[in-house]
């Protein structure tokens, strides 16, 4: 079996680093590749960004630059994701440049979480943490489930097909 090999953004909270690495894991179990092109910072750049010595403008650009080269973005729901400020504004940029945005619930989730108010207008799926879910969401199928992974309500955001 061949490889799937998709170009996407991760849009995360950078608590969740290690659900990316789980992420990009899981579906290599598949034979489906992500090449993420959002930003882990290395610690010397996280101390810059902490300490204010790169500009919002120059973020953003960075940001536009990067997704512009992703297919889709695909947004880490975590617990504390729907408070960070960065993931609401990324899926919004994603959303004007015509990215399909789907959502992915962190493994482990057991109950529903709040996801940004951003996902709320511009997705087109939100699923639980199984790969099978996962690529069928990848592959357009819009689809809206709990973190379990049962039915949910389809949310007023958009169904782009990827």
């Amino acid at each position: 079996m061949s490889v799937i090999t998709r170009n996407v953004f991760v849009s995360h909270h950078h608590k969740d680093d290690a659900s990316v690495d789980g992420l990009k894991s899981i579906l290599a179990g598949r034979n489906y590749n992500i090449r993420n092109s959002s930003i882990r910072a290395k610690p010397e750049n996280q101390k810059r960004l902490d300490n204010k010595q790169v500009s919002d403008n120059t973020i953003r650009r960075l940001l536009r630059m990067k997704m512009r080269w992703a297919s889709q973005m695909i947004v880490v729901i975590g617990k504390e994701t729907h408070s960070r400020p960065w993931v609401n504004w990324e899926i919004k940029a994603a959303s004007e440049l015509g990215i399909p945005i789907i959502g992915v619930y962190e493994n482990g989730l057991k109950d529903q979480v709040e996801v940004p108010e951003n996902f709320k207008k511009y997705a087109a799926s939100r699923v639980g943490w199984r790969a099978e879910a996962i690529i069928d969401a990848m592959e357009g199928k819009s689809q809206f489930e709990n973190p379990d992974g049962s039915q949910a309500p389809k949310e007023s955001g958009r169904n782009i097909q990827c």
